[in-house]
């Protein structure tokens, strides 16, 4: 299996097997290019490939003649924010995002602090196929500057919700950041809105405890601190932060797809509005914005496409089911500690404990598969896909979603992994499973 995924949302593979320094530092001398040596911020998860990685792509832009600004480890979403902020003209985030520790990637922002388009991501590819680089002489070569963006992230969030109301609350609060990009901003976020923080893999190393992603066979642990320590609510994240699993006050999964169900429910409590969210994502994110007259705008996967719906569309709120939430406020990217804010607000201001908030949304059950294949073998899967259709309506914009009245399939190519993935949502976990099976049967064989 090729462990190399070069695409329109970035490149991604196996450090020192597929992801290499001279492959590095021509997507580097591509960037540059591509933006005209101007201002670049650079940052980090904590892998400890992310020095090497990071050295190789100063070599690139510092060449292309564009000037650094490195804000080191930090989430994803601080990025976004400091592009913003410093009106930098794009940016480079150093994660695998949720990939095991032996990956890491490339993530490319724009002016707008918001993740290439397609469009944009086909530019920078053909500048990068082409190798027609910007190359400044020693004259041209500019500085590095170095900051410290997390005050800078953290008071955004303060300045958008009840500081006072939640600290009146004394939260406790559990929290997993698998020893990654959240692991020092998260506590000084949450002990800032008055919380008691359990720290649970918060070590700044990158040394994963467990698979960076947040789903419920990897939180164990946080799922124990959280029954046993009187705890009223429990965080995971992911390795650049821009994820978020919730786990109720008796130590209970609620697992991702909540996330959005429950920032959007708090959030058009308020300021009802258009949502976006992808074709992957629960429908109980249309049953909450059915709650306040509002509408909902389905995408591709991919932030990208979600923050451009979003402005197309002026969206209070939008995300994806895998954690994500995207709060205009804040800024148009995932960001899981914007997530964790507008959840203890919305707790604070109901007063109630987090499993019967929870239980104040339509409950569905949700299976989610994958299995590697080669990225030739896609379109088959897609046909075949599409071919057991029955009597579903066909949703042909990113791979195939097949919709029932009560369930729902969705079975597309990752963009983050040699993969296709297989969703599927009904009435029951027995039902989600079946659906699920049977497509993931059809998958497999098709690409035989």
């Amino acid at each position: 299996m090729d462990s190399l995924m070069i695409g329109v949302s970035g490149i991604r593979g196996i450090v020192g097997t597929s992801l290499t320094p001279e492959l590095l530092t021509r997507f580097a001398l591509a960037f540059g290019t591509y933006l005209d040596g101007g201002r670049v911020v650079i940052a980090r998860d904590t892998r400890t490939s992310g020095d090497m990685i990071k050295h190789s792509m100063l070599a690139g832009l510092l060449s292309a003649g564009c000037s650094i600004v490195d804000i080191h480890v930090c989430p994803t979403p601080t990025a976004s924010i400091m592009i913003n902020e410093l009106a930098a003209d794009g940016g480079v985030v150093i994660t695998g995002s949720h990939n095991p520790i032996e990956w890491n990637a490339l993530k490319f922002m724009g002016a707008d602090g918001i993740c290439l388009s397609e469009e944009e991501g086909r530019r920078l590819l053909d500048i990068y196929y082409k190798g027609d680089f910007t190359a400044v002489d020693w004259s041209g070569l500019k500085e590095v500057e170095d900051k410290d963006p997390l005050d800078i992230h953290i008071q955004k969030i303060l300045d958008k919700v009840d500081v006072g109301l939640i600290r009146s609350k004394g939260f406790k609060v559990a929290l997993d950041s698998c020893n990654g990009a959240g692991s020092v901003i998260t506590p000084r976020l949450l002990e800032a809105l008055g919380c008691e923080v359990t720290k649970v893999h918060c070590t700044p190393d990158g040394l994963f405890p467990h698979n960076p992603e947040p789903s419920f066979e990897h939180l164990e642990d946080l799922c124990q601190a959280t029954a046993d320590g009187n705890v009223d609510v429990g965080f995971a994240q992911d390795a650049d932060a821009d994820r978020l699993a919730i786990i109720d006050e008796a130590g209970r999964y609620l697992g991702e797809e909540y996330t959005l169900a429950l920032a959007a429910m708090h959030i058009l409590s308020t300021n009802p509005g258009p949502v976006a969210a992808n074709l992957s994502t629960s429908r109980m994110v249309d049953d909450v914005a059915g709650m306040f007259g509002s509408s909902v705008v389905r995408t591709k996967v991919g932030e990208a496409n979600v923050a451009a719906a979003m402005q197309a569309n002026s969206c209070v709120v939008g995300g994806e089911g895998n954690g994500g939430v995207i709060d205009p406020r804040t800024c148009y990217t995932r960001d899981s500690l914007t997530g964790m804010a507008l959840v203890l607000e919305m707790l604070a201001r109901k007063d109630k404990k987090l499993s019967d908030v929870a239980a104040e949304i339509p409950a569905y059950a949700i299976t989610k598969r994958k299995f590697e294949t080669a990225r030739g073998k896609v379109a088959k899967v897609l046909v075949a896909a599409k071919e057991a259709s029955g009597d579903a309506r066909v949703n042909t914009l990113d791979g195939v979603r097949l919709d029932w009245p009560d369930r729902w399939v969705h079975v597309r190519p990752s963009n983050t992994e040699p993969a296709v993935r297989v969703i599927a949502e009904a009435p029951t976990a027995a039902e989600a499973d079946a659906l699920c099976n049977r497509f993931m049967k059809i998958a497999e064989q098709a690409a035989v």
